[in-house]
């Protein structure tokens, strides 16, 4: 099996390299991810500039290829060019931090699955509920080779991705199929002044968690079970065609 690997964090980040590493079990491995950190732009595509590709060591030895764009961009150029051969499955992360409800339309991380599956491969996206970079990886990356093995074994559901968020716990009271829940968003934007007097703002904001009960997954996460949420996406309200076309007389 050939896995594509990539993530939103950055190729220097450790949780993607907690996870290419416990993905070889699995089989071969290949990593191509942004060459900077791109959390939250979502499933944009660089066209206003060239991509440039170049090979990434870590410890002495070539753990993949850097890309100057996009998670988006690094399974599309990695599929297309960079790769020899269309891998078997797409895996991105791990995350730092969840992408839950609807932090999933604004995460590179599952915009990267969102584009496996795109092309027809099967893809899983793997978050880690803790914002912090020390945060130890290894654990929930293992947890979540067992959980694709898993999906492995059984087959991928068609035109759908995988989407799993692991508790920032040692020790998870074990493995929950879940929705999207109706968390919300309460943005704000903090004013603020740079030391020359220049007028900036910071995106801020309030995450509120709506749903309280354990087959969402922002409540599931919150009660240490890690979540796996099949996403499909299919945006035409198809309830609403047919009532357009009798009351606004769409078909001109």
């Amino acid at each position: 099996m050939k896995i594509l690997v990539t993530n939103d964090d950055g190729i220097d980040s450790p949780g993607l390299h907690s996870l290419a590493k416990a993905l070889k079990k699995l089989g071969e491995v290949y990593v191509v991810a942004p060459a900077s950190p791109q959390s939250a732009v979502g499933h944009a595509l660089t066209i206003e500039h060239p991509l440039r590709a170049h090979s990434y060591h870590l410890n002495g030895q070539k753990l993949g290829i850097a890309v100057n764009g996009t998670p988006s961009d690094c399974v599309k150029l990695a599929i297309s060019n960079l790769l020899r051969e269309k891998p078997d499955l797409v895996v991105s992360g791990v995350n730092f931090g969840k992408n839950t409800s609807i932090n999933i339309i604004y995460s590179g991380t599952v915009a990267a699955a969102t584009e496996g599956m795109l092309l027809g491969i099967p893809a899983i996206a793997v978050s880690l509920d803790s914002y912090s970079f020390k945060t130890d990886t290894k654990i929930a990356a293992e947890q979540s080779v067992e959980i694709i093995k898993k999906f492995i074994e059984n087959g991928f559901p068609p035109k759908t991705l995988i989407n799993i968020n692991v508790p920032n716990t040692d020790n998870p009271k074990g493995v929950r199929m879940t929705r999207l829940s109706n968390s919300v968003w309460r943005d704000k934007y903090e004013r603020r002044q740079d030391p020359f007097g220049r007028e900036y703002f910071w995106f801020s904001g309030e995450y509120i968690i709506k749903d309280k009960d354990l087959d969402s997954d922002d409540f599931a996460l919150e009660n240490n079970y890690i979540s796996v949420t099949p996403v499909h996406f299919h945006f035409t309200n198809t309830r609403l065609i047919n009532i357009f076309k009798e009351k606004i007389n769409c078909n001109f």
